[in-house]
């Protein structure tokens, strides 16, 4: 094994899953690529009339948040490469659906691990959303490790 995909996100548990990641990696004398995947922001942008009451979409929205998340996003990403310090670290912004996204990503990278944590969500919020860790799971045939990140 030579390559390591860590998929973080915002969450201050990131700091925990790279630095496991990193051990992971360490041990294998492997390459690490840090990735983070950008939701696709466009639809902050759209303008809904009013339904069902609500008018949350009738505001003026700022057509420049998408270049902004991307800048936001770019900056979290090298400055935890730089918190590596290590040569063997790459950066790498995906956006899209998460899950999705870090399969394409990690079967284009050829990796040959991907590490994610796990946070802790209620039983019905599993049911009714999904997980990203579930939905990699589900999709790939990249071995996946996974590091528990809630406080349960």
């Amino acid at each position: 094994m030579k390559k390591v995909v860590i998929a973080i996100d915002y969450n201050p548990t990131s700091e925990k899953v790279v630095r496991m990641g990193r051990e992971i990696a360490q041990l294998m004398n492997a390459e690490i690529c840090l990735l983070h995947v950008l939701a696709d922001v466009r639809y902050y942008g759209m303008q809904y009339e009013p339904f069902m009451g609500y008018e949350g979409y009738a505001f003026p929205v700022d057509f420049h948040i998408q270049e902004d998340m991307i800048k936001v996003a770019e900056d979290y990403l090298a400055k935890t490469a730089k918190h590596l310090d290590n040569q063997n670290v790459s950066t790498h912004l995906a956006e899209g659906d998460t899950a999705k996204s870090i399969i394409k990503f990690s079967e284009e990278w050829n990796a040959d691990l991907i590490v994610m944590g796990t946070h802790s969500h209620g039983t019905l919020e599993k049911l009714l959303l999904g997980t990203v860790p579930s939905g990699v799971l589900e999709r790939t045939k990249i071995p996946v490790y996974l590091i528990p990140t809630g406080e349960k």
